[in-house]
């Protein structure tokens, strides 16, 4: 019997009958469990943006379908000019030495990411919390894209604005605290027992990141089986035994087949948005 093609399969009327059939759906259904360990570049600051995404929570999120969701800030509205905005926050939030997160958190991690350019964000006069803790912001000009602009790669929220924590002393409200960590070298990261994104994300038991330069070494690390998944520029060697994202052809990062890459993959920066560690899942 020929290897099952998934993506032709996926894309006939006959998929969900053969799947209930086959039950490769099984690998479509998220689970819990396992650690993952990805092999990157030292380039592009990918093991510090990495970490920082699998730690820290932001207000939103730009899912990989596009939709704009809540994350730290659970509604926000704005004035028919569009000029006002008012930002709800989640309750009862910790961050991970046990700290609860407070709108003065948020207010001083969105004025350093405005400090230092993170937060492309023109016109802001005035950032301050409401009578019942939603952060109040007031822009110059309207814009309308507001809830989109604080989905920005990097735009995360830390206690008291220390939203530029060395690798070792990350402190968020993320799915994974921090193991262990060496700059530029590695950095190991477990799940929290408990987080409000519980049902929805962050199959993992841990993440493993290893910074290996030299891309032929990350090559032979995946294919000895060292580590689960690899950021490649060529699939050279690897064809017939491993994914490939978003195509052998031109390819981003390359899987075991015990991982399960989700149907959906975001475009809109490196490794899913950065976020592969709570968006990904082993088989």
């Amino acid at each position: 019997m020929k290897r099952l093609d998934r993506r032709a399969l996926f894309a006939s009327g006959a998929a969900a009958a053969l799947l209930a059939a086959t039950g490769a759906g099984l690998a479509q259904t998220p689970r819990r469990g396992g650690t993952l360990r990805i092999a990157i570049p030292r380039e592009d600051a990918f093991l510090a943006r990495l970490a920082r995404a699998a730690v820290y929570d932001q207000l939103t999120e730009v899912a990989p379908d596009g939709v704009l969701r809540a994350e730290l800030a659970s509604a926000w509205r704005s004035d028919e000019t569009a000029r006002h905005w008012k930002l709800n926050l989640r309750t009862d939030i910790p961050f991970h030495d046990g700290r609860m997160m407070t709108g003065a958190d948020v207010i001083a991690s969105l004025e350093a990411h405005l400090k230092s350019g993170a937060l492309r964000l023109e016109g802001v006069k005035n950032l301050d919390l409401s009578s019942d803790g939603a952060v109040v912001i007031d822009l110059a000009e309207s814009n309308p894209h507001l809830p989109y602009r604080l989905a920005d790669t990097g735009l995360v929220i830390a206690p008291d604005g220390a939203v530029d924590a060395v690798l070792g002393d990350l402190n968020g409200t993320g799915l994974y605290q921090v193991d262990r960590a060496q700059e530029d070298r590695h950095f190991r990261a477990r799940r929290v027992a408990q987080n409000y994104r519980d049902e929805v994300a962050g199959w993992l038991d841990a993440l493993d990141l290893i910074v290996i330069p030299d891309a032929q070494v990350r090559a032979e690390a995946l294919r000895d089986g060292f580590v689960d998944v690899a950021a490649l520029p060529t699939a050279e060697g690897l064809q017939g035994r491993f994914q490939f994202y978003p195509s052998d052809q031109e390819i981003a990062l390359a899987a075991a087949e015990h991982v399960a890459l989700p149907s959906r993959i975001s475009s809109r920066a490196p490794l899913d948005d950065h976020r592969i560690a709570e968006r990904w899942w082993m088989v």
